[in-house]
């Protein structure tokens, strides 16, 4: 297969790894020191959700083999080759808190990438590197001893770390501290063979123009210095960041804007940012809950204008800015305000079949399972579990026939 190109990362490497990119990552260094490297040695020698029936749970686990590349059996195209299916460690993080001396189940970070390799999947995504203190390593492994350890655990099970909810200043202008400490993230990520850095949360939670361009001018900084790594720094999205600007008047007694152009914010932001800099992951549950919040706004004029948000068209219209997606399931719930109630991945309601199919590039895109609410009290084994019903039901997605 021939690999897909990103014109936007400015070395236009190949998305899938070359000899050279795959020695990069096995030496655990960022791109632009390898290069140096290298070059010295050559010189020395709606308001109602738009959804459809979930797919039925697989009966065993589908590794994608067939009839070429990205089919199963005469079964169809895969929608998410199998090295892409990944899980954000938030989902299981009871299981890596836990303590090994006081359960016989998976516990910290080396025997629960262990039960997700036996369950199929191949990436994984961080949420911090904090585990159980009697886990193997110790409490944190935020550190580049630990990230060494991480990466012989990673390495060990045939897993690849694909991304990081972890530390983005909060200061701004950047002190000296914390761009100190964001080097050290991007060192980390570097080393645990990463290619995107980012976090959980929006840049601002301001409705505001101003507010989100001063986020941009932030946002721009800390993704070339993120670029200078070899790393894609991303930005994760909740329902709110798909509200409308307010970027129209009247204007309010504190002289801000109290009416909107019909702009959504998180549009806004990928417009004032660089794409060659700034990169989204699309968490797909709160997109739909979006969609069913926000499909109304009052214009300038003071009218009610009605405009209903299309996750999957938003995708496609920035296409590559969508290296990540948090693959979030729900079923329809319009009595709790949100529309969506979550649920176990292939189990609810949202279409992932038609998702999947519109936004297109299956060997670019890194699905990330996630359930926030996996973790049970009562249920120890729940959130592995329900990880391994998730990795089933995500292999079992085709291509619908024409």
């Amino acid at each position: 297969m021939t690999p897909y190109s990103d014109p936007s990362r400015s070395d236009a490497a190949p998305l899938t790894d070359t000899p050279d990119e795959a020695l990069r990552r096995s030496l655990g260094v960022g791109r632009r020191r390898f290069l140096s490297t290298c070059t010295a040695v050559a010189a020395g020698a709606v308001a109602a959700p738009v959804f459809a029936a979930a797919p039925a749970l697989a009966h065993g686990r589908d590794h994608g083999h067939g009839h070429g590349p990205g089919h199963d059996h005469g079964r169809g195209q895969v929608l998410v080759p199998p090295h892409k299916r990944g899980i954000i460690l938030y989902t299981v993080r009871d299981a890596t808190a836990r303590d090994p001396l006081a359960s016989d189940l998976p516990s910290g970070f080396r025997e629960v990438f262990k039960q997700l390799a036996r369950h199929g999947y191949r990436q994984v995504e961080f949420a911090g590197y904090n585990q159980h203190a009697n886990a193997p390593g110790g409490a944190s492994l935020e550190s580049v001893e630990g990230a060494r350890l991480l990466r012989s655990w990673l390495d060990e099970y045939g897993l690849r770390a694909q991304g990081n909810h972890g530390f983005i200043p909060s200061s701004w202008p950047l002190t000296a501290a914390d761009k100190d400490t964001f080097k050290k993230h991007l060192e980390i990520a570097n080393i645990l063979g990463m290619d995107h850095m980012g976090t959980g949360g929006d840049p601002t939670g301001s409705s505001y123009r101003a507010d989100w361009d001063v986020a941009a001018d932030k946002w721009n900084a800390l993704g070339e210095i993120a670029r200078r790594a070899g790393i894609k720094l991303y930005t994760h999205n909740h329902d709110s960041a798909y509200g409308f600007l307010l970027d129209r008047g009247p204007l309010d007694d504190q002289g801000r804007p109290t009416r909107s152009s019909g702009i959504r914010k998180l549009e806004y932001f990928l417009k004032v940012t660089d794409p060659k800099t700034v990169w989204l992951e699309m968490d797909i549950f709160w997109a739909h809950v979006a969609q069913y919040k926000f499909h109304t706004y009052t214009a300038p004029d003071g009218s009610t204008r009605r405009n209903v948000f299309d996750p999957a068209g938003l995708v496609t219209r920035y296409n590559k800015r969508y290296p990540l997606f948090h693959a979030k399931d729900g079923v329809v719930d319009t009595t709790n305000g949100m529309g969506w109630d979550m649920v176990p991945f292939g189990t609810g309601d949202i279409d992932y079949t038609t998702f999947f199919s519109r936004v297109g590039l299956t060997h670019y895109r890194n699905p990330m399972v996630e359930d926030d609410n996996s973790p049970s009290a009562t249920d120890p084994a729940q959130s592995l579990r329900e990880a391994k019903i998730s990795y089933d039901n995500m292999a079992a997605l085709r291509k619908r026939r024409r």
